[in-house]
């Protein structure tokens, strides 16, 4: 019997990691199964230029895993059932469950309003594509002159009032961070952020935690009505909550608990990717959502699993950080480079050269999923046993 790997969420991560195990293992060997409730491929760190009325490049599965051995699935994932080792799904045709050996969870993240009173009825947010249509929708109705907030001060946050004030100038753009602005970054990154939001005059709210969300204002801690016609909120991410709903061992955000190799200390058949996963980088901090981090995590699930079927050399590359790209509008950007736990450093790339490598890092990216056979070893292993069980390796039979 083949073995049966189910892919949950075709992300970054998930679409990286089937395209990856179809690479590695024979068709003969394992079916592998991709299950995701859109037909096209989202490119999440372009939903701030969506938001805006930019044309992004539709990327249909169905082309993009043409004669790759995975099977597309389009479906929601309802539940996961980790003990009978079931995926429940829900299509146009009803409800059915999928049936796996080997499980990769990558359902990913979404909007976090941080139960802000308000937040849910009147914020947009940009998490998703449905999210930065319907603000798309919002803006363009928009009359000159109306009052634009984001809320959040991180990168995204970053990205959408430098992308809003772009586009359309004639908008009040403002954003208010709960600490200073680019605080984080290096002494260079910061005089570049601040100098691209005055030359595009977004007003600037620091040290402004938002207690409350109204249709026509935010209110910060302190008291302060800031006028916002629309609220962008971009305070970070929740994981999906399906895995908190199972007997995966997972943290307090979520985030399912993993080993280095990716796979569930609590349930040995289980990998977690991307968003979905708790896992510790260098200095044992745990790694941020992002796509920076997604993509070596998918490579290094699909690589583990791949090992553990075939009797190979268990994966152990170290995972770090090695930039934070960050696009300031279509003209601008800025590169910080950190440490490999995600401190910055001195060193930091300003303008137009930066908009240029955050360009080619977003199409890089898009590119490996859209490709994901290629490149790789052609060279396709059988499987010889079942996964070894948590902590253990696995050698070929003699």
């Amino acid at each position: 019997m083949q073995h049966r790997i189910v892919v949950l969420g075709a992300g970054y991560a998930g679409a990286i990691a089937a395209g990856r195990l179809a690479k590695r293992l024979r068709r003969e060997d394992v079916a592998i199964t991709l299950v995701n409730a859109e037909p096209d491929f989202v490119e999440r760190v372009r939903m701030h230029q969506l938001a805006v009325g930019q044309h992004l490049k539709s990327r249909p599965f169905t082309e993009m895993f043409a004669g790759t051995g995975v099977e597309l699935r389009l479906a929601k994932v309802t539940g996961v059932d980790v003990d009978r080792k079931a995926v429940a799904v829900i299509d146009a045709n009803g409800a059915e469950e999928l049936a796996y050996d080997t499980l990769v969870y990558a359902l990913g993240s979404g909007w976090n309003n941080q139960g802000v009173p308000g937040t849910a009825e009147h914020a947009h947010e940009i998490a998703s594509r449905p999210g930065a249509l319907r603000l798309r929708e919002r803006l363009a109705r928009l009359d000159a002159g109306q009052p634009v907030v984001v809320v959040g001060g991180g990168l995204t946050g970053l990205e959408a009032a430098t992308e809003i004030a772009e586009a359309r100038p004639d908008l009040d753009v403002a954003l208010a961070a709960r600490g200073g602005l680019g605080d984080w970054l290096s002494p260079k990154g910061r005089r570049h952020l601040h100098k691209v939001f005055d030359k595009l005059g977004i007003t600037v709210h620091e040290h402004a935690a938002v207690t409350g969300v109204e249709a026509d204002r935010i209110t910060t801690a302190d008291g302060t009505s800031i006028p916002a016609a629309v609220t962008v909120w971009t305070t970070g991410f929740a994981v999906h909550p399906i895995a908190k709903a199972t007997t995966l061992e997972a943290g307090d955000t979520g985030r399912i608990v993993v080993d280095g190799t990716m796979r569930s200390l609590s349930h040995p058949d289980v990998y977690a990717i991307g968003d979905a996963a708790m896992v510790t980088g260098p200095g044992d901090k745990p790694l941020r959502m992002s796509c920076a981090s997604g993509t070596p995590t998918a490579w290094q699930a699909a690589d583990a699993i791949a090992a553990r079927l075939t009797g190979g050399k268990l994966p152990n590359v170290p995972l770090r950080y090695f930039n934070q790209c960050i696009s300031l509008g279509r003209k601008e950007g800025l590169i910080q480079y950190v440490t490999a736990d995600d401190r910055a450093v001195r060193a930091a790339l300003t303008g137009r050269l930066a908009a240029v490598y955050k360009e080619l890092i977003c199409k890089g990216a898009a590119w490996g999923v859209a490709n994901p056979t290629v490149g790789m070893p052609t060279r396709r292993h059988r499987v010889v046993r079942e996964p070894a069980q948590a902590g253990s390796a696995v050698k070929t039979p003699a």
